[in-house]
């Protein structure tokens, strides 16, 4: 059993993440942002509005390219996975009729999940024909895989700032001895010039 307490410890923390809800206005825009890993499964569910309206909902990534888009996204799902790590946004826009008045603010609410909540691991027991307590093993294996990747990103992306230091410390201890000898250069400069100039004037031997 001692083995098994820090994962079931581990399932209580990584508990499945929340909805988002928000008021959006007639004829606004609104975009949510989020860093999501390399080849991360990313599906979207509940996309609801609760009054009607013509709602344009996009997903693009920080090139600009747009991984999902759909008009009047009143309702649905989406899914996609991601290529590169990346911040990805997804926007939500209402779109009012011509000749439509004012309309009051709409509530959006979106359950966006990547990685390990992504995966519908009901469907995967069906067809792998898993026992509860092996599709319980695979989340585990699925999550602590997960958290072995973000750690090694987290490593890589410190020695990268490791890196970007250590080159900046060069840079500016080079920058530093070539001020120093500019300056100690210019300083003996002045006081050449400024004796030759009171020899000049007679005003010293």
């Amino acid at each position: 059993r001692a083995p098994l307490l820090p994962l079931l410890l581990l399932l209580l923390l990584v508990g499945p993440a929340r909805p988002i809800s928000f008021q959006l206005p007639g004829k606004a825009r609104k975009c949510l942002r989020e860093e999501i890993h390399r080849d991360t499964l990313v599906t979207g569910d509940k996309v609801l509005c609760f009054l009607p309206s013509l709602f344009l909902l996009q997903i693009t990534d920080s090139a600009g390219h747009i991984l999902y888009a759909k008009e009047d996204a009143s309702k649905g799902k989406f899914a996609f996975t991601t290529e590169d790590y990346d911040m990805f946004e997804a926007c939500f826009e209402s779109k009012l009729p011509v000749g439509t008045g004012r309309m009051p603010d709409q509530l959006v609410t979106l359950d966006m999940k990547h990685g390990v909540e992504a995966k519908n691991y009901e469907e995967i027991a069906k067809v792998e024909k898993l026992k509860p307590l092996e599709v319980e093993l695979r989340r585990l294996e699925d999550l602590s895989e997960s958290i072995v990747n973000d750690f090694a990103y987290m490593k890589k992306r410190e020695e990268e700032m490791r890196d970007t230091n250590e080159s900046t410390n060069t840079r500016v201890l080079y920058f530093s001895v070539f001020s120093m000898c500019c300056l100690i250069g210019l300083a003996t400069w002045q006081v050449f010039y400024l004796r030759r100039f009171f020899k000049a004037k007679k005003l010293i031997e």
